[in-house]
């Protein structure tokens, strides 16, 4: 994208995204973000006898029962890494009460580029609603960054619906080497886990869902009217009662994803809007550190 074609106010926001990224981007973050996802972009090398003080959890049982001694794999770490962002452009991450979800989506996906660049690894970027909307190979440089940012505030989706599962199968086709995969969505749409949890195999996925406030605890008391974002249907509904359909769908969905993320290891984090989503990534990342 060149920047010729942008709107001085577009390429003031665009700038001022790419600069408060580089800002928040301190030695802090991207020492967490280093640690958190460092050691994983490996290579196997070679098997040699066991020494004290090895990882234990890297014995090769198949060589050692063969040679009669303990035999540890030996991994050569890969001098960069590819960072991969599915980003959810559908109708509904337009919802927000004071800002919407895609535009948060878009900060934390240019926040999270900014420090994977800084650990010298390449960034790839797919934008997906009912169909794939872009796709950007992944590559290194601050320009290469600024590009993603550009293409996220620019890009007009032409659907408007949630397919996830469309998605992850187009990043498992252009995926061909183990990648570290941030799917942030607001997870409005079903059939997607087969997939998921083939994805989640093959590459490591950080699944971020990013929701509004309001959609997870609805005001009570008042005959509300929804409209459906992604297929513009309409509703009226008493929420009156002590705890709404609308909670209770809420705290569904929620359990389910906790289950389904746990149950095939793949990490999920949840954020608001509303949220300080750095502070929330730095508990992450320190958390992610400890689990490794």
């Amino acid at each position: 994208m060149r920047r010729k074609v942008l709107s001085p106010e577009l390429l003031k926001k665009i700038d001022s995204i790419f600069i408060r990224s580089r800002h928040r981007v301190t030695d802090v973050f991207a020492g967490e973000y280093e640690s958190a996802f460092r050691g994983r972009g490996i290579e196997f090398e070679e098997f040699r006898e066991y020494v004290p003080g090895d990882d234990v959890r890297q014995i090769d049982w198949h060589v050692t029962a063969r040679m009669d001694k303990p035999f540890v794999k030996v991994f050569r770490e890969e001098r960069e890494q590819t960072i991969f962002f599915l980003v959810d452009a559908s109708k509904s991450l337009l919802f927000g009460k004071t800002r919407n979800k895609l535009e948060v989506a878009t900060e934390i996906a240019a926040l999270l580029s900014y420090a994977a660049i800084k650990s010298n690894d390449k960034v790839g970027l797919l934008i997906f609603s009912d169909q794939i909307e872009k796709y950007i190979p992944p590559k290194k440089g601050r320009g290469h960054v600024w590009n993603i940012i550009a293409t996220l505030l620019t890009h007009k989706p032409q659907g408007t619906k949630t397919d996830l599962k469309a998605a992850i199968q187009f990043f498992l086709e252009v995926a061909h080497r183990r990648t570290f995969c941030f799917l942030i969505s607001d997870f409005i749409d079903v059939a997607y886990q087969d997939a998921l949890k083939v994805a989640g195999f093959k590459h490591e996925f950080v699944v971020m869902r990013i929701l509004d406030q309001l959609e997870r605890k609805m005001p009570r008391g008042a005959l509300m009217d929804f409209e459906d974002l992604e297929t513009g249907k309409t509703l009226s509904t008493d929420m009156s009662g002590s705890q709404s359909w609308f909670d209770r769908a809420y705290q569904e969905q929620t359990k389910e994803l906790t289950h389904f993320m746990g149950t095939h290891r793949i990490d999920f984090l949840d954020l608001k809007v509303d949220d300080d989503y750095v502070e929330t990534l730095l508990r992450f990342f320190m958390k992610r550190e400890k689990k490794r």
